[in-house]
């Protein structure tokens, strides 16, 4: 019994690692024996990898020659490629996550959506902003002095800026308008600025997908066409599709 109560840790003091000395603070914790072997495993490490590259270094070959050697240079220690990004990271991403179906499928619905806001905004402010000339012809020079041109298109010199929706006087006598504050107006134009930026992103889109569409449809062709060689005529750019051309095989 009395073996037992040695061995039994109930009653024992609980033991408590040493710590740091106050004049010894500003040095941080004090390093433990399980601190000391990971930072001298980490070490042993690192001085036997050394060790390696050092043997690995003395043993190759001056004389030794691989082509990544003429494709990559050592910049600041670290190697890169010499090789032109041809493509966006949005175009890797896409064509790494997404197959060809499924671009073919967000173009057309792209498409549709840039039918339909063309469709509703149909473009009229730039229509007035297209510089164009018209001439009229008078019979004499008193009719050129005293030539009216809101009363020749028979409309309010108000709109006469106007190439597009230019009511006549008549139509504006019969014309009746709600009444519409500046607050109501400026809110209308916020508007139409939002669904031109929106049919401007839209129309970017439906290109970045096109150009993906291209060359997905390019590497599907190459992998399809099995023991006939193409040339290449083009190289892929950021805007385009690599172009090939494969030679004529006459059908049997």
């Amino acid at each position: 019994m009395s073996s037992w109560k040695k061995a039994s840790k109930i009653n024992q003091k609980t033991h408590r690692e040493r710590h740091q000395p106050e004049s010894r603070a500003h040095l941080g914790l004090l390093e433990k024996k399980k601190d000391y072997k990971k930072r001298a495993d980490d070490y042993n490490k690192k001085q036997a990898l050394l060790k390696k590259l050092k043997i690995k270094a003395q043993n190759k070959s001056p004389d030794e020659f691989y082509f990544h050697m003429i494709n990559s240079k050592v910049v600041d220690g670290v190697h890169k490629e010499k090789r032109e990004d041809k493509h966006t990271p949005e175009q890797i991403k896409l064509m790494e996550s997404k197959d060809l179906n499924y671009i073919g499928f967000r173009k057309t619905i792209e498409a549709k959506k840039i039918d339909k806001l063309q469709s509703q905004l149909h473009l009229i402010d730039e229509a007035n902003t297209v510089k164009n000339s018209h001439v009229f012809f008078v019979d004499s020079e008193n009719e050129v002095k005293e030539f009216d041109l809101a009363k020749r298109l028979d409309t309010h010199p108000d709109l006469i800026p106007r190439r597009t929706n230019r009511l006549t006087t008549d139509e504006l006598q019969h014309l009746s308008l709600p009444s519409v504050n500046e607050r109501t107006a400026l809110k209308l134009q916020r508007e139409k600025e939002r669904a031109y930026n929106q049919l401007h992103k839209r129309i970017r889109r439906e290109k970045q997908l096109t150009i993906v569409q291209n060359k997905l449809e390019t590497h599907k062709a190459l992998k399809a066409k099995v023991g006939v060689k193409p040339v290449k005529v083009k190289n892929a750019t950021k805007g385009a599709a690599a172009v090939y051309q494969w030679p004529y095989v006459r059908k049997r």
